[in-house]
């Protein structure tokens, strides 16, 4: 991984997974299309039970990453309960 990263943290509702089902299809689809255009490293949910989750981006401005958030079918459906963006310094 080399070039700029950025993290984007998710706080989920506390129901997620109940609530999250008319919703997946279309949050995974879009997730992995900015997979596949190289812009997302890496992305999953976080605890067990899902709690949040965490993406890895490699772009130069982190704007994209609002807009990806923004557009995002979970934070449309207000599943995302709070989000944040930061830099990450890749060293290993």
């Amino acid at each position: 991984m080399t070039g700029p990263h950025h993290v984007l943290f998710y706080e989920y509702v506390a129901d997620i997974v109940e609530r999250r089902a008319p919703h997946r299809d279309a949050h995974l689809d879009y997730a992995r299309g900015w997979k596949q255009d190289g812009k997302i490293v890496a992305a999953g949910a976080t605890g067990d039970p899902p709690s949040g989750a965490l993406f890895v981006f490699s772009v130069d401005d982190p704007a994209e990453i609002e807009r990806f958030a923004a557009e995002d079918p979970y934070v449309q459906a207000g599943l995302v309960t709070a989000r944040r963006v930061e830099p990450w310094n890749v060293v290993i």
